[in-house]
Formats: C-alpha cells, sequence, structure tokens
C-alpha cells in the first residue's frame, strides 16, 4: 500500500500542513505513528477525510459538528445527518436575515451621508455613538 507524506497529503487534498496538524490536534484525523527513523506515513484514503472536512466547512459547519458527522455509521446515518443539516440551514437562515438587516441599516446611514455631503457631523458616526 502507498502512503503519503504529510507533505502530500496536504497536496492531494488541496489544503496547508498546518492544516492537517490541526485537524490532528482537534481530533478529526489521527497522526499516525512516526517509524523511528523517517517520516509519518498517511494512508491514500486519508486525502478523502480532509476533503470531506473541508466541503464540510464549506457548507458551515463547525469542526465540533464535522467530528460528529464523522463519528456517524455511514451506513445508518442518513437521518442524524439530515438533522444536522437541518440545523445548519436554520442557523444560516438567521445570519441571513441578521445580514439583511445589517445591510438596510448601512445603505440608510450612506444615503444620510450622501444628503448631508458632508455638512456638520457624520451620520454614521452619530450612529453608532448613539445610546
Amino acid at each position: 500500500m502507498i502512503a503519503l507524506t504529510i507533505g502530500r497529503l496536504a497536496e492531494e487534498a488541496g489544503v496547508n500542513v498546518e492544516t492537517i496538524r490541526y485537524y490532528q490536534r482537534r481530533g478529526l484525523m489521527l497522526e499516525p505513528d512516526k517509524p523511528e527513523q523517517g517520516h509519518r506515513r498517511y494512508a491514500v484514503d486519508t486525502v478523502k477525510r480532509v476533503r470531506f472536512i473541508k466541503r464540510a466547512q464549506a457548507l458551515g459547519f463547525t469542526l465540533v459538528e464535522i467530528g460528529s458527522l464523522l463519528e456517524l455509521d455511514e451506513t445508518h446515518a442518513c437521518a442524524e445527518t439530515r438533522q444536522l443539516a437541518s440545523h445548519k440551514l436554520e442557523k444560516i437562515e438567521a445570519k441571513l436575515v441578521d445580514l439583511r438587516a445589517m445591510r438596510k441599516a448601512l445603505t440608510t446611514l450612506l444615503r444620510q451621508c450622501d444628503a448631508g455631503a458632508m455638512k456638520g457631523n457624520c451620520p454614521i458616526i452619530d450612529a453608532l455613538a448613539a445610546d
């Protein structure tokens, strides 16, 4: 079986070496034993695990949540995985509501700023300083 060095693993997975080490510290990946002379070697299928973690992060899952996903039995995990994904979607929807409100507030402040054409106090500073 071909084994990969940490550098080769990182390259194949599209991450840097420190990402691999960080995942190991967080318990998402095992650190292989180091032979007396030489470098640690990772199984080729470890690339899939790293890519799984990166894809889950791209969907907004935290490393703790990803750890839970990795522990699920793939053959019986669909319901649990769906529940985690549904919960994540609810969080994303709530963030979108907050972001829309932030966008609306900033747009209003920018319009006030533009309408004042720098006469007097800055409406943005005034809004931030208001009690």
